[in-house]
């Protein structure tokens, strides 16, 4: 008899543990079901909410590194002037270069929000934009690019919708739809 003493002992000792792991278990999922959960954000809304942190110059410089293909120093700019962590850098670099934002001030009205590439703006400089691949080159001249409507374009081309970009290049150039495509199919790579 002495010699079950000790494994009852264990025993009863394992199916205590058990029993406090399993109150534990249902007392998070109580805890995590009892807060209701935030949905989550879309990329666009998240994209949005990015650029609202960062100055004109700030923005103008993201969007610089995106087009050129430098996401890292986008990451780290991006870091550097929101302060936001590192994970949010990256998710917020991700969808800006995925859903391109143009600058809005803080000032900007709710009309202003809605969709900047209907009515292109002129700009009082004429803006080149030159691709190449192998022997083709192409070049659109136009005072309605600037750097960023341009990154929008690349990013747009770059991201495989080139119908978009080829839209967008024809709307901010006095250029057709065919010499747009020829163009953007230069940009992708």
């Amino acid at each position: 008899m002495e010699s079950l003493v000790v494994p009852v002992l264990i025993f009863l000792a394992v199916a205590a543990g058990v029993t406090l792991a399993a109150r534990a278990i249902s007392r998070r999922k109580a805890s995590a079901g009892a807060q209701p959960q935030a949905p989550a954000a879309t990329a666009a809304d998240l994209a949005r909410t990015a650029s609202a942190k960062l100055s004109e110059d700030e923005h103008r410089r993201l969007y610089a590194l995106i087009a050129q293909g430098q996401a890292m120093a986008a990451i780290k700019l991006y870091y550097e002037a929101t302060g936001d962590g590192l994970r949010a850098s990256r998710d917020a670099v991700g969808a800006l270069a995925a859903h391109p934002q143009p600058y809005r001030g803080a000032e900007a009205s709710p009309a202003e929000t809605e969709d900047d590439d209907d009515e292109p703006q002129r700009f009082p400089y004429r803006y080149r934009a030159i691709a190449s691949k192998g022997d083709v080159t192409r070049e659109v001249s136009s005072n309605m690019l600037n750097d960023e409507i341009y990154g929008r374009i690349r990013t747009l081309a770059r991201n495989g919708d080139t119908e978009a970009a080829a839209s967008a290049l024809t709307r901010h150039s006095d250029i057709s739809m065919k010499q747009a495509r020829e163009f953007i199919e230069l940009l992708d790579d």
